[in-house]
């Protein structure tokens, strides 16, 4: 392997980029691009390895190995030229797990796998072997403060975390394979569970030694000797789960020959930080200076925890450090391991007092019906048993700004997950360093045709005053022929017009000649007017109709009761038709052709008589509304590829 030009395409990545600076080290010439540069993007060129922003296929135009991850899509350019190329015979496509494999079988080895804990219980071997002197190299999936995701020595064993995600733990043949715990997880790659425990068998077989920390227990067992009572004190300190991450990493020590009061004297230093996200402190902000105001007294960490499993350690966790509200924002990590353990995650919440669902983190999986983040909060609306507030947001921002808002002395929020939700951490502590943000105003009518979250967000609703906001019905009343296919619409006129409301082909468009808006007269061909939309910004005072209400406008000269008799009356509790009819359909036609009646969330339900029409129970909450519309948009989405859009405003996704 010596001497070859390898190209990394998304390289920034924490895996690629270990990766790379250990092929560097083995004398080959390495480089890489990235989508964004980053911190780790500028680490690496600083150790001489040159990183590019964004694909281009000329980037492996003389490359003699071009590796990948899974999250680069096949049809991505650069892949399709790699893979050109490599059919031609220039070049070779890996992907990084099978590089890694075959860097960890060729020399002494300490490999760490497990369903949770490797990248902490890697990072205390590879430290802990520093300090007893060992000239170790490591590859590692996080960084620890000023400890980096790789490193390089001279001779001595290479530490590295195995990842099981894409099956290429099999390959390994570790000197050391210490197996932290197997738990079934990533169903995008393992279609069942067998198939994931088998993947650790191989790599257990092919392994010199097998150290399973679950076998350890949490103590060392060995009774009294030099170094044993200080290394218990030690670990007695620590929360069970890394209690047991420990214990193997001096396990690994003591089979390389170290004593135990050598590690004794150290262990302290390497147990006292996790890796970055492991339960990490963002608020206040540690070892910085923190403004001492009000918010000095509030606790933001993250976890990268998204597993139930981990979740439960990490919530735990939290729970011992809050004395006030515990707030847990969740993001999940991928729509397969949502549909896969949909039913473990609610017991994850256990000892929170709130919890706030943000959207399902992709990766690079494409949605799957079941694992949407409206399937999650369905599960947690129905688990038996006590539970935390439940809210859904429609992303990570509206979530910490319900949290933010909510705050109070002594309260907790936990971050919570492994996709994108790390994002909020700057905007966290800028936030938190500065007095509260003003409040915006949003105007609605005294309808029924707007949503509103349940979220503590910084919006106050304010209800239209005069004509506009008197209930549509009344305008009907007043003017029976010029609309009467409006009879039993719920809602205001304000929101009539604001959504171009209409039934039996006809649009309230048709019969205004002007709207007032914050005191200006628009004539109505000026407001953008389109199906059940208009460009209208601002509050809706007045109206101005057509002729003098004796027009015409319904066919053959119907009547309201006409249309009324030909109208499903609607159910107290619905905002009428949630979306809007696509294209030449009718979303209650999809609606109803994915079983969509079929659905309720919480106090939130179908209505049996209209697929596209949702009834609000008396118990239910506007988290509700927006989660069973989430599920009725995302089946037809997936099953008939049609994106329905919202007509109930305020609805979005």
């Amino acid at each position: 392997m010596k001497g070859k030009k390898i190209h990394f395409a998304g390289i920034g990545g924490v895996g690629m980029a270990g990766l790379a600076v250990l092929l560097k080290a083995e004398g080959h010439e390495v480089s890489g691009c990235d989508l964004h540069a980053s911190p780790r993007t500028r680490w690496l060129a600083s150790l001489g390895i040159p990183v590019t922003v964004g694909h281009d296929p000329a980037h492996v135009a003389d490359a003699d190995e071009v590796v990948f991850t899974p999250a680069v899509r096949r049809d991505n350019p650069e892949f399709a030229a790699a893979l050109a190329r490599e059919a031609a015979g220039a070049c070779r496509v890996r992907y990084r797990g099978e590089v890694l494999a075959e860097l960890v079988s060729a020399r002494e080895s300490i490999a760490v796998c497990g369903s949770h804990g490797k990248t902490t219980t890697s990072t205390f071997i590879a430290r802990l072997l520093l300090a007893l002197g060992e000239s170790v190299s490591w590859a590692i999936g996080g960084e620890t403060g000023a400890f980096p995701v790789a490193g390089t020595g001279k001779g001595g064993a290479l530490v590295v975390e195995a990842d099981e995600s894409d099956g290429t733990l099999a390959l390994y043949h570790a000197t050391t394979l210490v197996v932290t715990n197997c738990e079934y997880d990533h169903p995008d790659h393992f279609k069942t569970p067998a198939d994931y425990f088998a993947c650790y068998e191989t790599a257990k077989r092919n392994a010199g030694e097998v150290i399973e920390s679950e076998r350890l227990g949490v103590g060392l067992g060995v009774g009294e000797g030099v170094g044993v009572g200080d290394v218990e004190r030690v670990l007695a300190a620590l929360p069970v789960h890394n209690r047991k991450n420990a214990r193997a990493a001096i396990e690994v020590a003591v089979r390389r020959g170290h004593a135990l009061e050598a590690i004794a004297k150290v262990l302290p230093d390497i147990v006292r930080e996790l890796p970055d996200r492991r339960f990490q402190q963002v608020w206040p902000r540690p070892n910085l200076q923190t403004p001492q105001t009000s918010n000095h007294r509030l606790s933001v960490y993250t976890d990268y925890a998204h597993h139930p499993t981990e979740m439960k350690c990490a919530v735990a966790m939290a729970r011992a450090q809050c004395r006030g509200t515990l707030r847990v924002l969740f993001q999940p990590h991928r729509y397969s391991r949502t549909k896969a353990l949909l039913n473990d995650f609610p017991a994850a919440f256990a000892g929170a007092d709130e919890v706030l669902l943000c959207p399902t983190y992709a990766a690079f999986e494409t949605p799957v019906e079941g694992g949407d983040i409206a399937d999650l909060y369905k599960a947690c609306r129905e688990a038996k048993g006590d539970s935390p507030r439940l809210f859904l947001a429609r992303s990570c921002e509206e979530a910490w700004e319900h949290a933010r808002n909510a705050m109070r002395p002594d309260d907790l929020t936990l971050l919570l997950g492994a996709g994108d939700i790390i994002r909020l951490v700057p905007k966290v502590q800028q936030d938190l360093s500065a007095p509260p943000t003003s409040r915006r105003r949003i105007l609605i009518g005294m309808g029924s045709n707007t949503w509103k979250s349940d979220l503590n967000l910084s919006v106050d609703y304010v209800k239209t005053d005069g004509p506009a906001g008197r209930p549509g019905a009344e305008l009907v009343a007043a003017h029976p022929t010029l609309l009467p296919w409006m009879a039993g619409i719920p809602g205001t006129v304000g929101g009539w017009i604001r959504m171009n409301a209409g039934a039996f082909g006809h649009s309230i468009s048709e019969v205004l000649e002007a709207v007032k808006v914050d005191g200006r007269w628009i004539p109505a061909a000026d407001c953008g007017f389109g199906y059940r939309t208009s460009a209208i910004e601002g509050e809706i005072q007045d109206y101005r109709l057509k002729g003098t209400g004796d027009v015409g406008w319904g066919t053959g000269g119907d009547q309201p009761s006409d249309y009324l008799a030909r109208r499903k009356k609607f159910p107290v509790g619905t905002k009428g038709s949630v979306f809007k009819n696509p294209p030449g359909d009718f979303a209650g036609r999809l609606l109803e052709s994915v079983g969509a009646k079929e659905l309720r969330v919480g106090g939130a339900y179908v209505w049996e008589e209209h697929a596209n029409v949702i009834v609000a129970g008396p118990d239910a909450t506007p988290s509700d509304f927006l989660a069973l519309a989430r599920l009725m948009r995302e089946r037809v989405r997936i099953r008939l590829g049609v994106v329905l859009e919202p007509e109930v405003r305020g609805l979005e996704f």
